[in-house]
């Protein structure tokens, strides 16, 4: 039986209602155009960037409020990302999927905090950590009370300033989960840098996403934006909002 990949996409962070509308009406018309259902992402806050002058969002209150105006205007499913326990039962009420970030896939309370709320929890991979373990953060999960447990390939960590994609992660993490998530934007950055800012190349995303489809992927993460090279976070790495629609179709066929 064929099923439909999963497809996240959206900006990096929250950096306007403007970006977040533009994004989710290419969204809606990919939904409608394609027969699927790509979920709306997007960060209220980024509580991990390289330097403290980095750009975080406008926050976890009015962050979710445009969220939520997202998700009713639009009909988008939304996933968004928390830092701390206590931004669980917020976001839950707002967002379909709470997402771990993968240097926090071993923080017990935050898994916990996430999985009380019911919602589908996405944990990713810690960029130090092999696909086999990842059995660990979704048991505790689990054992939480959660009811469905996604995990998401990013890349490890390759040296200084560098990641690399084990590809093989995806078939180990299949074996602890039914749903795999390759993260196909982030896995191309370059963490770290002289200026204080993360950076990347783009141009493998694609590369990426076809990679990870002939490995079993059980789904695909775009952050997307019209013009990524303005962007606020992960300028470098995300990509251009008009090229999603050629690589969906790709991944679908």
């Amino acid at each position: 039986m064929f099923m439909q990949p999963i497809f996240i996409a959206g900006p990096c962070v929250i950096e306007s209602q403007e970006l977040l509308n533009t994004v989710a009406e290419e969204l809606n018309r990919l939904n409608r155009l394609l027969g699927i259902d790509i979920i709306f992402k997007s960060s209220f806050d980024k509580a991990n960037r390289t330097s403290i002058h980095s750009f975080r969002g406008p926050g976890l209150d009015k962050g979710l409020q445009m969220l939520s105006d997202i998700k009713q205007k639009y009909g988008l499913k939304i996933l968004t990302d928390i830092h701390e326990s206590y931004q669980a039962e917020p976001v839950g009420k707002v967002c379909d999927v709470i997402q771990i970030p993968a240097f926090l896939c071993r923080q017990t309370d935050l898994l916990v905090a996430a999985a009380k709320t019911g919602k589908t929890i996405n944990i990713k991979k810690a960029q130090f950590l092999s696909g086999k373990d990842m059995k660990f953060p979704v048991e505790k999960a689990y054992d939480a009370g959660a009811q469905n447990v996604w995990l998401t390939e990013r890349g490890n960590t390759f040296g200084y300033n560098n990641l690399v994609v084990d590809f093989r992660n995806i078939a180990d993490m299949r074996e602890i989960t039914d749903t795999v998530i390759m993260d196909c934007t982030h896995s191309v950055q370059r963490p770290g840098g002289e200026n204080g800012t993360t950076g990347g190349d783009r141009r493998f995303v694609p590369a990426m996403a076809l990679a990870a489809k002939a490995f079993g992927a059980g789904g695909y993460f775009f952050e997307v934006h019209p013009e990524p090279d303005k962007g606020l976070s992960d300028a470098s790495n995300m990509l251009e909002l008009n090229k999603l629609e050629k690589l969906i179709k790709q991944l679908l066929a």
